[in-house]
């Protein structure tokens, strides 16, 4: 049975340089984290507020954690304090309060806003015109805790390849349009999140600049 520490080897020898690895550890207990943690892995994604609070609290304090699941407003202000960046900003009413507790914890929040392209319904996220109209308002333009540092999807779960690459093509002109129209002078919005166990090479291939990868780490969920 392969160990968690060459499955991290083997997708780090093959994913770019630009492209950095988020090591999804939902539902995983500690000490499996720790088996990456000293494979040299760093950056830690946890989808629920609930499990990302006591991970954060317990293991070492120079780990990175990103917010990788549907976030209600009400749970911001636990993980305000530590996060490092939020990829899952679903709704532009996250973005004030997000903003109000960086501002309480002395700190920017980096931020991805997440954009509704996979064929399913059960997956959350912005559409283009959404972002635009809020990017364009005066309430975006009095936040200033927040760093909007790029943009993040989920593709619809298919073993259609041709699909999948739509999708990822689909957030990839988002980032552009979004780019080119409102962060050109900010060298800061440059994240592609996008792309998981089972499609991320596809991902890296249409632009993508952040893997988020689980099982393909830590093994299939049990």
């Amino acid at each position: 049975m392969r160990t968690i520490e060459e499955n991290i080897r083997d997708i780090k020898s093959e994913i770019p340089n630009h492209v950095t690895l988020v090591a999804v550890s939902k539902t995983k207990p500690n000490e499996v984290l720790m088996e990456a943690y000293e494979a040299s892995q760093r950056i830690f994604g946890e989808n629920r507020v609930q499990e990302l609070v006591p991970k954060s609290e317990t293991l070492p304090k120079d780990i990175a954690w990103h917010m990788i699941g549907h976030l209600q407003r009400n749970k911001i202000k636990y993980i305000a304090p530590f996060v490092s960046l939020i990829h899952s900003v679903d709704e532009v009413n996250l973005l004030p309060e997000i903003d109000k507790q960086a501002a309480k914890n002395n700190r920017n929040i980096r931020v991805l806003l997440q954009f509704h392209i996979a064929q399913e319904d059960t997956k959350f996220g912005l559409s283009l015109e959404e972002a635009e109209t809020y990017l364009t308002s005066s309430e975006y333009a009095q936040l200033k805790n927040i760093e909007v540092a790029g943009v993040m999807g989920m593709a619809t779960f298919t073993e259609d390849e041709a699909q999948v690459r739509n999708e990822f093509k689909t957030l990839k002109n988002i980032f552009d349009r979004l780019k080119s129209d409102f962060f050109s002078s900010q060298p800061s919005f440059k994240e592609i999140s996008m792309g998981m166990s089972g499609d991320y090479r596809l991902a890296i291939e249409e632009g993508s600049t952040m893997v988020r990868v689980g099982s393909s780490i830590f093994g299939v969920r049990g």
